[in-house]
């Protein structure tokens, strides 16, 4: 399935670590569905493609990842029990706002994200803004 891995720099930044910027409770959409071993059996080079209000940001594939997702399940197998329904987020291609040049470009309110696997399907999100989230 598809994991919109949202972060939140600001915070990410202020407590040099990942857990809290990562963790608000509308962060981490997934879907459009789960896709099984059987119904997915070679995942080694699948177009990863993610827009923002129609301008793309990324566009690579799962043969550009550090570790391919039989090597990630492995390497995390060894060291936690997994079970079914646990999701492993695998990473995401370049192409993250953060790390835009010239200047960084970073999620508003009113954005859409709009992220596609190939074989997989569409995630599309709206950004919406909390008050009082800190």
């Amino acid at each position: 399935m598809i994991l919109n891995d949202v972060s939140a720099r600001d915070i990410q930044f202020k407590d040099r670590q990942w857990t809290r910027g990562k963790s608000f409770d509308t962060f981490a959409p997934t879907g459009p569905c789960i896709t099984t071993e059987n119904q997915l059996k070679d995942t080694s080079n699948l177009s990863v493609r993610t827009w923002v209000n129609n301008q793309l940001r990324q566009n690579s594939t799962t043969k550009n990842m550090v570790f391919d997702v039989c090597e990630t399940i492995h390497h995390l197998s060894r060291v936690m029990t997994l079970e079914p329904c646990d999701i492993i987020a695998t990473g995401t291609p370049a192409g993250v706002g953060f790390a835009m040049k010239p200047q960084p470009r970073f999620l508003r309110s009113g954005d859409t994200v709009r992220i596609e696997i190939e074989k997989i399907g569409i995630l599309e999100n709206s950004v919406v803004e909390r008050e009082g989230t800190f």
